[in-house]
């Protein structure tokens, strides 16, 4: 029976809005990632029948099938064809599923998924650089909705009232974000997933980028205490406890068992179980809760045998709901901090947190992790991995 196994992960470090990474190329970013990764591997780029790659704003540098430009801008052989998939913030965990789901059912021997966003360039919500296409979902959707118009910002409120979380609860998950984020990079447990990349500085000399940049250091609950709410006065949501504009990318060399014993590879590990699901567009953050259940109930296995959750930290009160429905363990879930911290490069976030997970597990020596995101429209992935 044929299963899909990682062989190996590997992301930029992410970068601020306006940051080091913020001047590249989507296509050109895309290709560090796929090029460390054969490096790293061994991969004759030939062997790869698939490069499936997430993505939330195809516009600009973005458009025209930007998985298909970052082969092409890696110089990987022109057979190598591209996908360029959008399941907004969820865009690259999907890719790693659909990867998965071809090397299982024999459709690919060899993929790679991952994803990339330059939000600098093409900020969240955008559908056409020029404002003149019209906005998403339309009058049946917005008729079906009582004319609500579905927005992040206030779904995350929605969810801090819902379950009754306060301010100095969301900005104390924000504080622990960073710090863990902060103690990870010091300790180097992120040396190994990180591929460096030459980026131009202001004085035109280049320089090597590879270190997570929107990690702050030395913040307190009084410093957060003092930003404005983000999303209307008297609200809990602030960029002290939201996730950040980020731009970055992440891959992963996806396999089967045999072949890569064929090829000498050691895969890092087994992709256990791959679900999605749908929740209400409103709200609509609240997806990692149902997506859970559906990954545990599928998997065969409890919460309690899964040793990391990476949930990612869109907002604070995505992920302390999420521990309040699942009475899960907060110390481990998103051990060396989360989207708060590290970033949120939408169309690559999932290949990001799965990457980290990964390694993770394998200095952890942690047999089970699962991610989980929440997806603009409402809408949830969640992946259970298994060490090998």
């Amino acid at each position: 029976m044929r299963d899909a196994v990682i062989v190996d992960a590997v992301r930029t470090a992410v970068g601020r809005r306006g940051g080091s990474l913020s001047t590249l190329h989507s296509a050109s970013l895309s290709a560090r990632v796929l090029t460390a990764l054969a490096e790293r591997t061994g991969l004759d780029p030939a062997l790869v029948d698939d490069v499936i790659w997430g993505c939330a704003s195809g516009v600009g540098m973005q458009a025209g099938c930007v998985g298909r430009a970052s082969v092409l801008a890696a110089g990987w052989p022109e057979s190598v064809p591209g996908l360029t998939v959008d399941r907004q913030c969820g865009s690259s965990q999907q890719a790693v599923h659909q990867a998965a789901a071809g090397v299982i059912s024999g459709q690919y021997d060899v993929a790679v998924a991952g994803g990339v966003e330059i939000m600098s360039a093409v900020p969240l919500g955008t559908t056409r650089l020029d404002g003149r296409c019209g906005e998403p979902f339309g009058p049946d959707v917005w008729d079906r909705y009582d004319g609500v118009r579905f927005h992040q910002g206030r779904g995350a409120q929605l969810i801090a009232d819902e379950y009754g979380l306060t301010r100095t609860e969301l900005d104390q998950h924000g504080l622990d974000s960073h710090a863990r984020a902060a103690r990870a990079v010091d300790e180097g447990r992120f040396r190994g997933q990180i591929a460096p990349v030459t980026v131009p500085g202001e004085d035109g000399i280049t320089r090597v980028f590879d270190t997570d940049e929107g990690i702050r250091r030395g913040s307190t609950l009084t410093t957060l205490a003092g930003l404005r709410p983000a999303f209307g006065e008297g609200g809990s949501i602030t960029a002290g406890n939201a996730s950040q504009i980020s731009d970055g990318a992440a891959a992963l060399l996806v396999t089967t068992g045999e072949f890569a014993r064929a090829r000498g590879w050691t895969p890092l590990a087994r992709v256990h179980t791959a679900v999605v699901t749908g929740t209400d567009p409103v709200t609509m953050l609240k997806g990692p809760i149902p997506a859970t259940a559906k990954a545990l109930k599928r998997s065969g296995l409890r919460l309690d045998d899964i040793g990391a959750y990476e949930i990612n930290e869109a907002f604070a009160s995505v992920t302390l709901a999420w521990l309040k429905e699942t009475g899960a363990d907060y110390a481990r879930m998103n051990p060396l901090g989360g989207a708060m911290a590290i970033g949120h490069p939408i169309g690559g976030s999932g290949a990001r947190i799965m990457t980290t997970l990964v390694h993770h597990m394998r200095d952890s020596g942690i047999r089970y992790g699962l991610q989980s995101m929440c997806e603009g429209g409402g809408m949830a992935n969640a992946t259970v991995l298994e060490l090998l």
